[in-house]
């Protein structure tokens, strides 16, 4: 898969294991979620607005436009969190998340 970013430097970090929906990706350590979604995803999430997809927007957890979920947890935001080995994260929204 071909991302939206390119890593040019700091890779020589530890590699850090996530999944995103479903599928198991790498990334590195120090990395936000959101760098490592971009790294092997073009987009970040779909809006709930519209068809169109997102990919941040600020870039410091002010717009809101970064928003993921975590197949068990609550959502965050994936500009300002650092991405923890073993996440397992979600572009869309769970089911159960559109009853709340």
């Amino acid at each position: 898969m071909s991302g939206q970013i390119v890593r040019l430097a700091e890779t020589g970090r530890a590699p850090v294991s996530f999944h995103l929906d479903g599928l198991p990706f790498d990334a590195l350590e120090g990395d936000t979620v959101l760098t490592a979604i971009l790294m092997v995803r073009k987009s970040l999430r779909r809006s709930e607005f519209g068809a169109e997809n997102r990919a941040g927007f600020c870039l410091m957890g002010a717009c809101q436009d970064c928003w993921v979920w975590q197949e068990t947890g609550p959502r965050l935001r994936a500009c300002s969190t650092p991405l923890a080995a073993g996440m397992r994260l979600l572009s869309d929204a769970p089911d159960e998340w559109h009853l709340l």
